[in-house]
């Protein structure tokens, strides 16, 4: 079978003399005046302050972390082409294309410690407010397309809201409320470096190693940085998918690499998309739209049928998936605890904690936890939703592997009893185990045919 790989295409890049004549490994000095006058020098519609702070995360860039830099400067061709069209359709400053790299270092699946994702780091709650839903398979904050366009808008209602283009950076890395909270504590003022003081540590870096980055970019051959290599995203064109579909499946189909399939459509996560989809568009090599058309229900009718079982065992039992779940939010009582306020809505305390980013089962009164529970939960299904939250056992096959998805409650005795020909020494002897302590969601493997 021959497989094309359309991947990211790489281009070769000559670089400039001065990289020949002063080698690789050379770093140029700049003085503090030098740097001054280019950023004067670069045209821009944000305000690009220049001082010590400043100064200070531009040697960071050129000097202190260059490979972090070089890795950065290798995908603004695969990204900036994009950025560069949804601000000029917004009317927006084109330099705002450098904020994703403070986000993300232009990594279209980097997730945070706050659980904020993507390009541009959306929180769920927020990009939700722009259209970028997100669930166990799909996430559209990790597309490249769509987070920019959500990211762009953002933008652009900050800037409406506080008339200033620095305080809308600030806004978007803190919240608006934080920023009226940094001006009321200012005594009213309406600038970036007024305010300052009384922003939140990390927004006073912020705006500083923006101006930093736009800085490193407009001059990275000063700083003898140059791209190694030009990526950039094939042709693609796109198919409208409403149903469960498997990928990998339509990949093969396609002699089409899996990996390149999923760097077009980086908000599939699990490999498929889930059935009860309404038309989603699909990226696909341009160059395989007509086929595909021409051969549709043969493509999809595979596609649609394998591995579905399987995905929809995991959505369900992944600890802290919201898969197929609605959302209720729960004030913490004097009393409560973990374990009783899972009991109370059939879900387990795992989960609760993912949900609510919990490291560790202690909860204040007063607290608010989202709970995402089953649909149509009610008092008087409570009961039963309880008595469920603990589904059947049932192996699920991974690379050739029957595995078992640990349960909340779930014991080797139990779990060696629920399959056929199993011991606890077995289990023990399949998964290097040297105790009997296992941990909900964890994988155990029960037998290796």
């Amino acid at each position: 079978m021959r497989i094309f790989f359309l991947g990211l295409f790489v281009f070769s890049v000559v670089v400039a003399t001065a990289q020949s004549d002063f080698g690789y490994d050379y770093i140029p000095d700049a003085s503090y005046e030098e740097v001054a006058d280019r950023i004067s020098c670069i045209e821009s519609e944000v305000s690009l302050e220049y001082n010590e702070k400043v100064k200070s995360f531009i040697d960071y860039f050129t000097v202190r972390d260059r490979p972090y830099t070089q890795e950065v400067l290798n995908k603004t061709a695969l990204f900036f082409p994009i950025f560069e069209e949804t601000l000029a359709k917004y009317n927006l400053p084109d330099e705002l294309k450098f904020l994703s790299i403070v986000e993300s270092g232009l990594r279209p699946n980097a997730i945070s410690r706050a659980n904020a994702v993507g390009l541009w780091q959306f929180m769920s709650s927020t990009g939700k407010m722009y259209g970028l839903n997100n669930d166990w398979y799909l996430d559209d904050r990790m597309d490249p397309y769509a987070s920019t366009d959500a990211a762009a808008r953002h933008l652009r209602d900050l800037y409406s809201m506080f008339d200033d283009w620095e305080l809308a950076l600030a806004a978007y890395n803190c919240g608006p409320g934080n920023v009226r909270k940094a001006i009321r504590r200012s005594g009213y003022k309406k600038k970036f470096w007024e305010i300052y003081p009384y922003l939140p540590r990390e927004t006073r870096s912020y705006v500083p190693q923006f101006v930093a980055i736009c800085y490193t970019f407009n001059y990275a051959p000063e700083h003898n940085l140059f791209p190694e290599s030009h990526q950039i995203f094939p042709r693609f064109d796109t198919i409208m998918i409403s149903q469960y579909f498997h990928l990998e499946t339509f990949a093969k189909q396609l002699n089409v690499c899996l990996d390149d399939l999923l760097n077009l459509n980086p908000n599939i996560k699990r490999g498929a998309i889930p059935e009860g989809t309404k038309n989603f568009a699909l990226r696909i090599p341009a160059d395989l739209k007509d086929t595909v058309v021409s051969n549709r229900a043969f493509f999809y009718d595979a596609a649609g049928k394998v591995g579905k079982e399987q995905l929809e065992y995991l959505a369900r039992n992944t600890p802290g998936s919201t898969y197929g779940r609605e959302k209720q939010v729960y004030r913490v009582r004097s009393g409560d605890v973990l374990g009783t306020i899972a009991n109370r809505y059939g879900v387990r305390v795992t989960d609760i904690k993912s949900w609510n980013n919990l490291n560790s089962n202690m909860i204040r009164v007063g607290q608010y936890l989202q709970i995402w529970v089953l649909p149509t939960y009610n008092s008087s299904t409570k009961d039963l939703y309880a008595s469920s939250a603990r589904t059947e056992n049932k192996a699920v096959v991974l690379e050739g592997k029957k595995v078992h998805y640990v349960q909340n409650g779930d014991t080797l005795w139990e779990i060696a009893n629920t399959y056929a020909g199993l011991s606890i020494e077995k289990i023990k002897a399949l998964n290097n185990l040297t105790s009997n302590t296992i941990k909900p969601g964890q994988q155990l493997i029960i037998s290796s045919e």
